[in-house]
């Protein structure tokens, strides 16, 4: 069973499901988060939706270069949760199935292309303190404690 962080989903709203592929990028000590302006301001792991007929590793490729203009190499998927949530972006309510994978940055290609993201290197107990989502904040913890 995958677990669920998060409030509820409410009977009030109809949820499409939107499955994600998410990073702890380690490298050097530190981790890679990024910084969204919008919908709400908020640090967070790199990645986000994988769409359809896209592997969820090829999303992960995809999503971490656009939030942080990095590379990634080493990619190993360490788990998933879901969370339900509204996607103003989107236009509409999501049950998220969002997969984590920790993976290696291997070559900085430039700026995010995302527009409204940044990229933030970050230390461990930072990155902890910054990232508000609650499935993304246990599965960082857990990665860090089994390390």
């Amino acid at each position: 069973m995958i677990p669920r962080f998060g409030q509820p989903p409410s009977p009030r709203h109809a949820y499409r499901r939107r499955a994600g592929a998410y990073a702890i990028l380690w490298r050097d000590g530190r981790i890679l988060l990024t910084f969204q302006r919008r919908p709400e301001p908020e640090f967070q792991l790199p990645g986000g939706g994988i769409d359809p007929g896209e592997s969820p590793i090829r999303a992960l490729h995809r999503e971490v270069y656009e939030e942080t203009g990095w590379r990634i190499g080493q990619a190993q998927r360490i788990g998933a949760y879901r969370r339900f949530c509204n996607m103003p972006e989107l236009g509409h309510h999501a049950e998220k199935r969002c997969e984590i994978w920790v993976a290696r940055p291997t070559l900085l290609l430039g700026p995010p292309t995302e527009p409204g993201h940044s990229a933030h290197w970050v230390t461990p107990s930072e990155a902890l303190a910054l990232i508000e989502d609650a499935g993304s904040l246990a599965a960082l913890s857990s990665w860090l404690g089994g390390r």
